[in-house]
């Protein structure tokens, strides 16, 4: 169908910013209250959650509302038909081969090779839930709002590329309250350095533009994003990464992102509102 009919953004963007903001600053607040530690830090794990599942809520009542937005988003949810191999096979190890080779690359600056040794333990903490569960949750969380909703009332007004960079962006501001959660991600990469935050924010241009691209290469296809988005997390806590390597990685990500908008310029670039069964 159209994507026509995915027809709020503001009313969107401005409610997943606004509820999870208030949700998470609050949980950040008492993550670091001392006194009956572990109360406090199950609210504010529980409260982390429910900003997780806020933009998803958001997105399953603009959409259905309606018949047609409900039948598209059914539709594109629990398939992987017609799908070609390759993309099916970027979606699933893309990540896992930028970061083995930025960990490789690293050697030659002098790196260690115990990068590429198992990790026994994660680079942060939520709460009162493990690590792996927040790395398997949150991008299904996430991703049935961000590629249910929020990319496609984006793409109905942009080109794909200008509509993956003003995603980029509201993203890494919409991660900027986690960084007050102790123990978080952001939060840790705070701790860790200025430069490694800046890492992660300029880490998510290349990433959603990339996302984005086998988004619509796979016709619209959620199960491809929130797929590609766990093999994100997972596949850059499973080995003793090194936080520099981490920064060749998005220099990699970077490049390939450029080689593909280059090489298929029109799909980035043609502003092409009306998506037929959801091919650009």
């Amino acid at each position: 169908m159209s994507i026509e009919k995915y027809r709020h953004p503001f009313l969107f963007y401005a409610l997943a910013t606004a509820v999870p903001w208030g949700l998470w600053f609050v949980g950040g607040y008492m993550s670091h209250i001392e006194p009956v530690r572990g109360f406090y830090t199950m609210v504010s794990s529980l409260l982390g959650i429910l900003g997780l599942l806020a933009p998803m809520t958001i997105a399953l009542v603009l959409i259905f509302r309606d018949r047609e937005l409900r039948a598209d988003f059914l539709g594109r949810t629990f398939t992987f038909n017609k799908i070609q191999p390759i993309y099916i096979l970027a979606t699933c190890f893309l990540m896992l081969g930028s970061i083995l080779l930025a960990q490789a690359i690293s050697l030659l600056f002098g790196y260690s090779a115990n990068q590429f040794n198992l990790s026994s333990r994660f680079s942060f903490s939520a709460g009162i839930f493990p690590a792996w569960f927040i790395l398997i949750l949150a991008p299904i969380l996430e991703e049935l709002a961000w590629h249910s909703y929020g990319t496609d009332c984006l793409r109905r007004h942009f080109s794909l590329l200008t509509t993956s960079l003003i995603f980029a962006v509201f993203w890494a501001l919409w991660h900027f309250p986690l960084s007050f959660i102790k123990d978080y991600y952001q939060a840790n990469l705070v701790e860790s350095g200025w430069i490694y935050s800046l890492n992660f924010v300029v880490s998510l241009i290349p990433y959603v533009v990339l996302m984005n691209w086998l988004y619509y290469k796979t016709g619209r296809n959620i199960l491809v994003a929130i797929v590609f988005h766990i093999t994100a997390g997972f596949f850059n806590e499973i080995f003793q990464t090194d936080p520099h390597s981490k920064i060749i990685q998005t220099v990699l990500l970077l490049l390939l992102t450029v080689f593909l908008v280059i090489k298929e310029s029109d799909f980035f670039t043609k502003r092409e509102s009306n998506l037929i069964n959801g091919s650009a």
